[in-house]
């Protein structure tokens, strides 16, 4: 018996021998087989390897797989031996060699000489698609990046499934995959890889039926589903089945002329047949989202005390061909609260101070999403158990609540502390930034070395880094990496920037008008100090944070606006003092359009060239957020048949203006583009000195070419904005404005000036209703300037001044993040706003307002900055009309203020 199995072993053995290695000529060689010596299998020879050589390649290196052979020149291996083998499983190893033989072509002596024989694997020339667009194409091919790779069933297998998975993420679970390989004849040992794609129906989700809920609502649990959605039928008709009898079915039949009479479960059938009012896109079905909104779920019910809430089960099944049904069974268990909560661990700060942050009492209902925000981070307060600490350097602060009892229905707490040393920040360096020089964000940043770590001044930084608009917000990260032992903390903010330059451009012919359009260029970077050096240039000089601004709008002859200006946010260097100096012309002119003996001919124009010089600076009170800024401004107003249509008794003259206007502003939102929370609040003023003062001779009963050659008023103007996020999200928020302003003079010698009054009513925008020397207001649902004072009396020989010298507006927006992505931010909105224009303090009621409501949609694109459109309905009629407004659309261009 032994003998036999001694005998089988040394048969498999030879035979495995026999495999690795063989004696005579390559399929390649050319030349005779070579008369070599027989080899005894059965007692192994030591040869030195005299030549190694590799054929049958047709892209692979020879030298390179020869090396990952493991056998060179001048080795000594045993034939058979263990060193065939393992060269043989390394070649296979590479998974580039689709087959390989290690030949021996000649030995002489101790001296043998080995040919390696192999076959490549073919490899993916290219990768086509078919049945899908060129969108899903595109993105497809980012993710199945194959070009070049060995031909391999698990690349393929790969392949399709990442394929499957990106239609299922979609909502296309029934997506078919087949896979074609084709050889490429245009280039060598090369495959062309064809997917045919098919990805059905969307599945959508027909109906969701939650179980084992008692105290929370099936719309409440529901509504936590945010990414998995029932057909609208199924919501809009849930309430009528769990209302309706067999007595009101049969009523209900009878109404929609279904039948005489029917039961509950008739009219259910019915329904669910006939009303599929499928226009909700959120009833697909995508299993990752279901599963985070299961989650969702669970943390909605631990909010409202729920501690010990769960899933029991679900259930996904068909309904029909391409809609599915969800079935999810809760089990709430019962209400928590709290009870005792105490402190451990904490020598620097009493119990009675942390409880006093923590905000939570004895018989709260138990939260875990308030209480983790209360001792970590609360983002809306800034104020929580955390902040105490890590605001005065103490960064490895650490706060732990156990659950050491819990009784029937109450919790006790002990939170336990690990407060750690104070930190100093040892470093703080940037990268990211390219374009924009490092000074200039240094100067932004709040937290410095040398001090104690403050998160106050790190969140700080963060908000301030946004607001210059050179970064992505959503990307700016600060990378902590504290020593403990030295107790100290390096910081790197992480930035990506994102093109802040802006152009606008639009043009057309507006018929007998001539030539319509307009050319924008704002540079946000600009940067003097790099005009020499081209190697800054992008298209112009950038880097230093300058902002050069240059505007030529014109609508044919009637109007034409040329502007430019320059802001140095911090001017000097050392403080954030923003000088900025700006000039500026328009002209409005009146054209005979319609005397065919005087067509084209002006009948008129109106000109304003003006110069402003201005600085602003921050301030430390009340808080930081604060901001001050004076400038002077010069303008000549200058018209020739124009001047009744401001209210003036004289057609032709000249006035001038010198200005100094003040604005106190407090500024904290958190994004400039899509503000989350904080608010936004300015005063302003602009005051001209009182001429009539100095000059006794001027009073009511002068010429107005006297009263009015130089302007003498004072304009008080207050806007604040406030944002607030809805429901914990970051991406529902709400928008609440107010804004007023008011006309006035020094006394009674002159009264109110004609020219710098209100305008109200449409999209706002200045440039588009070429209303000079005049202060425009927005009010969507109306059309342009047509809530203003003394409208339909310009031109006549005797006009009432043309607009109003108190106004009062309010708006109200409830706006909804689409994408945050930089390139192109989208958001919706939906607005109701009110206000009233009206030309003297006597008539000014604030109760009377115009009201409007609507819906509307941002898109913010680094190169063209915030474009929009608004639908409002006006419910309220103009001034002279007795109709209602109605609906009005509004195009809009830029951050409308007011």
């Amino acid at each position: 018996m032994k003998r036999s199995l001694l005998i089988l072993f040394c048969l498999i053995w030879a035979s495995t021998a026999m495999s690795q290695i063989r004696l005579g000529q390559s399929r390649f060689a050319t030349a005779k087989p070579v008369d070599i010596l027989e080899l005894n299998y059965s007692k192994p020879q030591t040869f030195r390897v005299a030549e190694i050589k590799a054929v049958g390649l047709s892209t692979l290196d020879e030298n390179a797989i020869i090396s990952l052979a493991g056998i060179k020149v001048d080795d000594r291996i045993e034939v058979p031996g263990d060193a065939i083998s393992n060269a043989l499983k390394k070649l296979w190893n590479q998974g580039i060699i689709g087959d390989v033989k290690i030949l021996v072509t000649k030995i002489e002596g101790e001296d043998i000489y080995l040919l390696l024989e192999l076959t490549e694997r073919p490899r993916f020339s290219r990768v086509e698609f078919t049945g899908i667009n060129k969108t899903q194409e595109s993105e497809l091919r980012d993710k199945i990046n194959i070009r070049g790779r060995v031909v391999r069933e698990d690349v393929l297998n790969t392949a399709e499934r990442n394929i499957q998975k990106y239609f299922v993420d979609k909502g296309y679970l029934n997506t078919e995959v087949k896979v074609n390989q084709v050889r490429d004849t245009t280039l060598p040992n090369s495959v062309l890889l064809r997917f045919d794609v098919d990805p059905k129906s969307k599945v959508k989700i027909n109906e969701i039926r939650i179980f084992g809920n008692e105290e929370i609502a099936d719309s409440k649990v529901k509504g936590k589903l945010k990414k998995t959605k029932e057909h609208a039928r199924v919501s809009v008709f849930r309430d009528l089945y769990s209302r309706m009898t067999d007595a009101s079915a049969s009523d209900f039949a009878n109404t929609i002329r279904y039948t005489d009479s029917a039961s509950r479960e008739d009219v259910k059938t019915y329904i669910n047949k006939n009303f599929k009012l499928n226009f909700f896109a959120g009833s697909k079905y995508i299993p990752k989202e279901y599963r985070n909104d299961k989650d969702n779920v669970i943390n909605f019910y631990q909010t409202k005390g729920f501690r010990d809430a769960k899933i029991v089960s679900d259930s996904v099944y068909a309904y029909g061909k391409d809609e599915i049904n969800i079935d999810l069974e809760l089990e709430e268990g019962r209400k928590y609260y709290y009870r005792n909560i105490e402190f451990t661990g904490n020598f620097i700060h009493p119990d009675e101070v942390l409880r006093a942050k923590l905000g939570i009492q004895k018989g709260d209902v138990y939260d875990k999403e308030r209480l983790d925000k209360r001792l970590n981070y609360d983002p809306q307060k800034g104020d929580d158990v955390s902040s105490l600490y890590q605001d005065d350097g103490y960064l490895f602060f650490n706060i732990q609540p156990v659950e050491v009892n819990v009784v029937g229905d109450s919790i006790d707490l002990e939170m336990r502390i690990f407060e750690g040393p104070q930190v100093t920040v040892n470093s703080v360096n940037i990268k990211g930034n390219e374009r924009t020089s490092d000074h200039v964000v240094m100067r932004e940043i709040r937290i410095l070395p040398g001090q104690k770590f403050n998160r106050a001044l790190l969140v700080r930084t963060i908000r301030e880094l946004s607001q210059l608009g050179y970064f992505d917000p959503e990307k700016i990260n600060p990378d902590l990496r504290p020593n403990f032992e030295a107790a100290t903390v390096d910081i790197t903010f992480e930035l990506e920037e994102r093109p802040n330059d802006q152009i606008e451009l639009s043009g057309g012919w507006g018929g007998f008008y001539g030539f319509v359009g307009t050319v924008g260029l704002v540079f946000n970077n600009f940067s003097i100090k790099n005009i020499g050096n081209f190697d800054k240039w992008d298209p112009l000089p950038v880097g230093d944070g300058q902002k050069l601004s240059l505007r030529v709008q014109a609508n044919g002859r009637t109007f034409q606006n040329y502007s430019v200006s320059l802001t140095e946010p911090w001017f000097g260097g050392r403080k954030p003092n923003a000088l900025s100096i700006s000039f500026n012309h328009s002209v409005q002119r009146q054209v005979d359009f319609f005397n065919s003996a005087n067509f084209g001919n002006e009948l008129g124009f109106f000109k304003i060239t003006g110069a402003t010089i201005g600085l602003a600076r921050r301030v430390t009170w009340p808080d930081d957020y604060f901001s001050i800024s004076n400038s002077l401004q010069f303008q000549v107003y200058e018209f020739d048949r124009f001047g009744t249509s401001f209210g003036l008794s004289y057609p032709t003259g000249r006035s001038n203006s010198i200005t100094f206007n003040n604005t106190i502003a407090r500024n904290n939102v958190d994004n400039p583009i899509y503000p989350r929370f904080g608010s936004n609040i300015m005063l302003s003023t602009a005051l001209t000195p009182p001429y009539t003062s100095l000059n006794k001779n001027i009073d009511a009963e002068s010429p107005d070419e006297e009263k009015y050659k130089w302007l003498e008023y004072h304009k008080w103007m207050f806007d604040a904005s406030i944002y607030t996020p809805l429901f914990g999200s970051n991406k529902l928020v709400a928008s609440a404005r107010a804004h007023m302003g008011f006309l006035g003079s020094y006394g009674d010698r002159i009264g109110i000036i004609p020219l710098e009054r209100f305008v109200m009513g449409g999209d706002g925008m200045t440039f588009n209703n070429f209303a000079l020397g005049q202060e425009i207001i927005g009010l969507r649902g109306y059309e342009n300037q047509s809530i203003t004072p003394g409208r339909d009396t310009r031109g006549t020989e005797n006009p009432d001044p043309y607009g109003g010298i108190v106004y009062n507006k309010y708006v109200m927006e409830l706006r909804f993040l689409v994408s945050p992505n930089p390139s192109a931010t989208i958001f919706v909105l939906g607005f109701a706003e009110a206000g009233n224009n009206w030309g003297s303090y006597k008539e000014f009621n604030p109760y009377d307002l115009k009201k409007s409501a609507g819906f509307g949609a941002r898109i913010f694109m680094p190169a063209f900055g915030l474009l929009g459109v608004d639908w409002g309905y006006g419910f309220d009629a103009i001034p002279g009309q007795t109709r209602r407004s109605g609906p009005q659309f509004h195009f809009t261009i830029g951050q409308q203020f007011r």
